[in-house]
């Protein structure tokens, strides 16, 4: 299932294993350790970072839509679709 996680980013919900806050100081660290290996894929547009998704190939996607908006457009719409940006 694909979903919108923020400026016309789409990602395969099969595929992710978890969904975390951005801001705890461990995920800031295995955000970094992601990027300094190149398996960070940054799809913040710029913007601030709120929420990573962990992929099942140990990849790091990094959204800037909170972590209760992505669940709520994967719980409301299982089509995967999903509003515009916020």
């Amino acid at each position: 299932m694909l979903v919108n996680i923020g400026y016309g980013n789409i990602v395969n919900m099969d595929k992710v294993v978890s969904i975390v806050r951005a801001d705890a100081a461990p995920i800031k660290r295995m955000v970094q350790m992601a990027k300094d290996n190149n398996q960070a894929v940054d799809a913040t547009c710029g913007r601030k970072t709120k929420c990573v998704l962990i992929m099942e190939s140990g990849h790091m996607v990094l959204s800037a839509l909170q972590p209760e908006t992505i669940e709520n457009r994967v719980v409301e719409n299982p089509s995967g679709g999903g509003k515009e940006d916020e």
